[in-house]
């Protein structure tokens, strides 16, 4: 039988930081010395030591340790993070079963804080990103010449890994500040610029500051749909440019939606989904194995390393996927019982574009559209191309688009 509810808080967050208690608020300090239990990592527990009563370190995973925490609710816990604990931290996560009438939060200054304070940054004019148990690549999207950015590291080999990157990707003339143990005793900052770069023994507890120049070759992301088509590595299977703003137009990709990309392809426009929205998410259905693989590809080195890819055929292949709130079928449309399953599926007050080259799959969208209703639209592009001594324009095969929301 769980315990009655609470009247109050009875979990309190302490933010941390490198100087341990000495800057802590008399509220922080009166949370620990009410306290039942102090749960954090080894190091944080030792910054705060000596400590009258209970103590349990994160154990690995960490989730193991929130069923103990939640079997003494109404307890005085403290539960200890560095900085601010809903920045990046174990804040979000506890809030996620913990009402939030039941906390208490008591935050210091974050890494991100710290940075751009001994850098005088205005903080709101960076991009903050952690690299922390994420994919390095993460960071692509953000690379423009002139930004700025501070990143949570994940480790001590963290910085010179980016440096390396940012050279790949013509940003050697970027200049790296790493800032190790902020805000205590053995704080320390060292600066060198990313092609050059030879930092040792950089601390594992380093936040890292990116000031970025870039080459006149450096291949920079537009956050606008319809990236060029040579930035894709694909075997002639893409949704061309000009044809993919069209298509993300109507997708209309909103914060935190789920895209399935049927049909993949290159992945182009799954990739550029993700782009649109560092919180979006998408899953490429893709039947044939090398594609797939030069899915995976393109996503990484375009800094959607989070696009998750399915091999197989749809219908099939969707079966037990999670519920997307977006699907765009590129691919494969006319397949039995393609354009059901993927109806089907979509959530409610979700949409569905699909688009047609061949006469059979646009003859299937404009009885689609006959009978569901929805938008129904023809493009064709034109580029010019060399033709003798002269240009001429150069059609491509047009599209059908058929759009279509589903009722709520």
């Amino acid at each position: 039988m769980s315990p009655p509810f609470p009247r109050g808080p009875w979990l309190t967050l302490v933010g941390l930081g490198e100087d341990g208690r000495a800057s802590l608020s008399p509220a922080a300090n009166a949370a620990l010395a009410q306290a039942a239990l102090v749960v954090g990592g080894a190091r944080h527990l030792a910054l705060v030591a000596p400590l009258a009563c209970e103590t349990l370190a994160w154990p690995s995973p960490m989730d193991a340790a929130y069923p103990q925490i939640l079997a003494r609710r109404g307890e005085k816990i403290v539960v200890l993070a560095s900085g601010d604990p809903f920045f990046y931290g174990v804040g979000s996560v506890l809030a996620r079963f913990i009402p939030a009438e039941e906390m208490t939060c008591l935050p210091a200054p974050s890494a991100f804080s710290l940075v751009a304070a001994r850098l005088g940054w205005a903080q709101q004019d960076c991009a903050l990103i952690t690299l922390h148990g994420r994919p390095l690549e993460k960071i692509i999207p953000h690379l423009v010449d002139g930004a700025k950015i501070i990143a949570l590291s994940w480790d001590g080999a963290t910085p010179q890994k980016l440096a390396s990157l940012l050279t790949q990707l013509g940003f050697g003339a970027s200049r790296l500040t790493i800032c190790e143990r902020l805000g205590g005793p053995h704080e320390c900052m060292r600066a060198a610029v990313a092609r050059d770069f030879a930092l040792a023994d950089v601390d594992a507890l380093n936040t890292i500051a990116l000031d970025l120049v870039a080459d006149r070759d450096a291949r920079i992301i537009s956050r606008a749909p319809g990236l060029p088509d040579d930035f894709f590595e694909h075997d002639g299977q893409i949704t061309k440019a000009e044809i993919r703003a069209l298509t993300l137009s109507a997708l209309k990709p909103r914060r935190g939606e789920l895209l399935w990309d049927i049909g993949a392809g290159s992945g182009s426009v799954a990739i550029e989904f993700l782009l649109a929205d560092a919180n979006n998410s998408a899953i490429a259905i893709e039947a044939h194995a090398e594609r797939a693989a030069r899915i995976r590809r393109n996503a990484l080195v375009l800094g959607a390393p989070q696009l998750k890819v399915i091999e197989g055929r749809a219908p099939e292949a969707l079966r037990a996927l999670p519920q997307p709130q977006k699907i765009f079928v590129g691919g494969g449309v006319t397949a039995p019982g393609m354009l059901d399953a993927a109806l089907d599926a979509l959530a409610p007050g979700g949409r569905l574009v699909v688009n047609g080259v061949t006469l059979e799959t646009q003859a299937l969208l404009i009885a689609r559209h006959g009978a569901l209703g929805g938008e129904l639209i023809s493009a064709q592009i034109s580029r010019a191309e060399k033709l003798g001594g002269f240009f001429a324009f150069r059609p491509a095969l047009p599209i059908v688009q058929w759009s279509f929301d589903k009722a709520w």
